[in-house]
Order: C-alpha cells, then structure tokens, then sequence
C-alpha cells in the first residue's frame, strides 16, 4: 500500500512520470535569449590607427584575446582589411587618429571603409587631462 492511497473510498495509482512541461518552458527561454543576443556578438574588432606621419596600423583583436597586427600604406587598406576580416562587413573598425593628422585625411578613411561595404564604423577619442 506504500504506493496507492485511499480517498473517497477509491484507490488512486501514482504516477511513475516525470512533468517535462517546466523543462521545456525553461529551454524556450533559453532559446530565445541566445536568439536576441547571438547577433549582439561582433566576431572581433578592428583598431586603425592613423599616424601623422608614416603607414597606417591595423590591428585586430579576437574574441579569444588573440591580436593580429599589420601595418599597411593607404594603397593597400582595402586588400589588408578584407585580409583581415575575411570579407565579413560587420566587424567593426575603430579609428584612432594621431591629433596632428588633417581631419580630411581621416574623413578620406572613413569614406573608403563605407565604400567597402563596412557597416561598424567608430571613432576613437580620448579625453584631456
């Protein structure tokens, strides 16, 4: 009788069978919290850095930590970039200008990134003390 109980005068069996109604309501939770937030996740970033005078340095940081450095002449931006990003337009380029560099050069940058089809484009700015 451990596992059947009287009420009312009937026997009631128990159920040998687990609920899987709450795991399932958590896995769709989950679901779509990495749907919202999967395309939140850029697959790295990309420093440009423009010098007053002398090439440009690209550097790319990935997402284990890992930094991939070149340094390339404003010819070779385009080739050096699709290099590193793998053709991919959505990894973002953060430009970082020296202050002694003509604001129509970093302008002209900014115009070749867009006509490459790159879509994060960001400036660099740092505060005086």
């Amino acid at each position: 009788m451990a596992n059947m109980s009287l009420r009312n005068g009937r026997r009631r069996r128990m159920v040998n069978e687990i609920n899987v109604v709450p795991y399932i309501d958590v896995m769709l939770v989950l679901l779509v919290i990495f749907m919202v937030s999967a395309p939140l996740l850029s697959p790295g970033v990309i420093d440009l850095r423009i010098p007053s005078i002398g090439a440009m340095t690209l550097e790319m940081k990935g997402e284990d930590g890992s930094k991939t450095e070149l340094t390339v002449a404003p010819e070779t931006l385009e080739d050096s970039l699709r290099k590193l990003t793998g053709g991919d337009p959505r990894v973002p380029v953060v430009i970082s200008a020296d202050k002694a560099v003509i604001y129509e050069n970093v302008m002209g940058v900014m115009n070749q990134l867009k006509q490459m089809g790159i879509q994060k484009v960001g400036l660099l700015v740092k505060k005086a003390n």
